[in-house]
């Protein structure tokens, strides 16, 4: 049975590798493995070793902190399994997130800071 930890660690690699577009299988070319061991990693069958998330850190972009994220909160709350899963996200929030990644640096800030505006002329006064 997958620790509550392995499940984590594979949870938010899934996360970050949706969040790029990457297939299990560009990953896995990436990192040097098979897209099966990704896949055993993400539903927490296998444990990531820290030579191996050092790895896939670097290939998702990513520092390894981000792996552990909400893991203490995970655990507080005795590992009790979120709704469906995961807390997945709408479609149209990550084709959102894959779009604004394939911008350049300037125009992403630009995007950013609109996006920061439209809330606040929103907000009511």
């Amino acid at each position: 049975m997958a620790d509550d930890i392995d499940l984590h660690l594979g949870r938010r690699l899934r996360r970050r590798r949706r969040l790029l577009g990457l297939t299990q299988q560009q990953l896995a070319v990436q990192v040097g493995i098979r897209f099966q061991q990704i896949q055993k990693y993400e539903c927490g069958a296998n444990r990531i070793s820290a030579a191996r998330l050092w790895r896939l850190s670097e290939a998702l972009e990513t520092p390894v902190a981000y792996f552990y994220d909400g893991l203490a909160e995970a655990l507080d709350q005795d590992a009790a399994p979120l709704k469906g899963g995961e807390a997945f996200l709408r479609k149209e929030t990550l084709d959102l997130i894959q779009a604004y990644y394939q911008l350049d640096e300037r125009p992403r800030r630009r995007l950013l800071d609109l996006a920061k505006s439209l809330h606040s002329d929103s907000a009511p006064v």
